[in-house]
């Protein structure tokens, strides 16, 4: 899942980067509002992770502008403005969720993971398919009972087949929502990553659950 934090302070900018890379999103970042703005329009995120106190532009303008264009980006503000009026104002202006500052890391990361299940209608943390199962809270792969090692990238590129099974996922779609944009879109890497995955839950399961069609996407699905 593609994730753009917006927020001023080098700090804390970096260690919610690294912190949420290191859970398997993938993070763009700016530091100013207008570069915030220009972001949220021209790549595709799943959630944004907005302050209020942007140079540039402030933050409740930029989300005023994403919702008036894009009514489905989950948006998470988070700010040191703790007011009960600024939570109000930010809420009834579109956001998702508001969470003030100084947080607990552990908190960030509930509230991202509740925001994004809610935006694919998943409720449980939990997602499976067939004896294929992964635990979004603590980032475990299981395959018929057992665990499965992954890297932190095969297990972003599954988590997001599973949150869409069934579907058939264009490559595109994978580079837009499980890499940053630092990635070369004529980049062999999705398709290293998914052949190593494949590799994994075919010796694990007894058989392959994601299929390819070729020049169209990649398909997890059910047995046949």
């Amino acid at each position: 899942m593609k994730l753009l934090v917006a927020e001023d302070d080098k700090d804390l900018r970096e260690s919610l980067v690294e912190g949420l890379r290191m859970q398997g999103y993938a993070v763009d970042c700016c530091a100013d509002g207008e570069v915030a703005d220009e972001m949220a329009f021209s790549e595709s995120y799943d959630l944004i992770i907005l302050d209020l106190n942007l140079p540039g532009m402030d933050g409740l303008e930029v989300l005023k502008n994403i919702r008036s264009q894009n009514q489905t980006v989950n948006v998470l503000i988070l700010s040191a403005r703790a007011s009960l009026e600024d939570k109000i104002i930010g809420l009834d202006d579109g956001a998702n969720d508001y969470l003030t500052k100084p947080f607990h890391f552990a908190e960030l990361l509930a509230r991202v993971r509740s925001l994004l299940r809610r935006k694919t209608v998943q409720e449980s943390t939990v997602l499976t398919c067939d004896d294929l199962s992964f635990d979004t809270a603590t980032r475990t792969v299981f395959a018929s009972g057992s665990e499965v090692p992954l890297t932190t990238k095969e297990t972003a590129i599954l988590e997001y087949l599973l949150l869409h099974k069934e579907r058939l996922v264009a490559l595109s779609e994978l580079l837009e929502h499980v890499w940053d944009n630092s990635v070369d879109s004529f980049s062999n890497s999705v398709r290293v990553h998914i052949s190593s995955l494949r590799r994994k839950l075919r010796t694990a399961l007894g058989y392959d659950p994601i299929r390819n069609v070729i020049g169209e996407g990649y398909q997890l699905r059910e047995k046949l």
